[in-house]
């Protein structure tokens, strides 16, 4: 119960301060809303190895860096200290490392001492609610946040300001094969088409078709019921599978097992097949075999 009071607590000072960190920023005078703590070296400051984000698309961060160039960095990155002079990001890579690109080499930042724990939180917490994670990077951080700090999906629904559900969902995603995931994290599917692939046969195969096709959300939803539908559905039993042959399949089965006085299955399969022929007894085996051997 403690650590459930205390998780909520920690849920809402985490929302506090990522509503400092999220102020809206001017736009043209070169100034944040949040001041910063100091400029430091740019060369100072390294990347949050455990940051869920991993994917930057190369086009937007040449874009902000074109920005910085003109205002400056409008926003300043949030960092905790790790060494003398040495900082390491909690919220703010992608402005860093276009910074980079535009030559800067000073940035401003807000100093914040948090751990291990909560610098990961900051970070999850930070990209979600900027929406700057693709689904699958988004799932990667729940998973990781219950996995090393044993948060519930209700925890982290109260902290991440969704809902429950919503967490659920994301989690989900983590099943699918790493083709699928790969198609996710770049854009191809969405997380909609993605979880309706979950509980199918072939997520894979599936994928390809709804990217091929460009099917909308609801189109990939009625592929995969209709691919659920499928693997739940009964095996045929002998009288259907029996219907399904072609008339001349069914007279020799019946010539056969007139000749012979006992149950005779022919079943085809491309080019070739297999004739069954059932026996009760020994003495009938031994008459089978020696009809055989008298047609050699």
């Amino acid at each position: 119960m403690n650590d459930d009071i205390s998780k909520r607590r920690l849920g809402r000072g985490l929302a506090a301060l990522i509503g400092e960190m999220d102020q809206p920023a001017p736009v043209g005078e070169g100034r944040s809303t949040v001041s910063a703590d100091r400029m430091v070296p740019i060369e100072f400051v390294s990347r949050n190895p455990k940051n869920p984000r991993r994917y930057f698309d190369e086009a937007v961060l040449q874009e902000l860096a074109g920005s910085i160039r003109q205002h400056g960095i409008v926003q300043p990155v949030v960092v905790r200290t790790r060494d003398r002079d040495r900082f390491e990001i909690i919220a703010g890579e992608r402005r860093w490392r276009a910074a980079q690109l535009a030559g800067l080499v000073e940035i401003p930042v807000i100093v914040r001492d948090v751990d291990d724990r909560t610098a990961l939180e900051l970070a999850i917490v930070e990209n979600v609610q900027r929406a700057d994670l693709n689904p699958l990077e988004e799932a990667l951080g729940y998973e990781q946040l219950i996995a090393e700090h044993g948060y519930t999906q209700n925890d982290l629904g109260e902290i991440i300001g969704k809902s429950r559900s919503h967490v659920a969902n994301s989690l989900r995603l983590l099943k699918l094969p790493d083709q699928v995931r790969n198609m996710l994290a770049d854009g191809s599917l969405s997380a909609g088409h993605a979880r309706a692939l979950v509980p199918t046969s072939d997520p894979v195969a599936l994928a390809r078709v709804i990217t091929s096709k460009g099917m909308s959300v609801r189109d990939a939803e009625r592929l995969a019921q209709n691919d659920i539908k499928a693997q739940n559905a009964p095996a045929p039993d002998a009288a259907s599978a029996a219907s399904m042959k072609d008339s001349d399949t069914l007279a020799l089965e019946r010539s056969l097992s007139d000749r012979l006085g006992l149950s005779v299955t022919i079943n085809h399969k491309g080019a070739g097949g297999q004739l069954r022929i059932a026996y009760k007894t020994l003495e009938q085996l031994e008459e089978i075999c020696r009809l055989l051997e008298a047609a050699r």
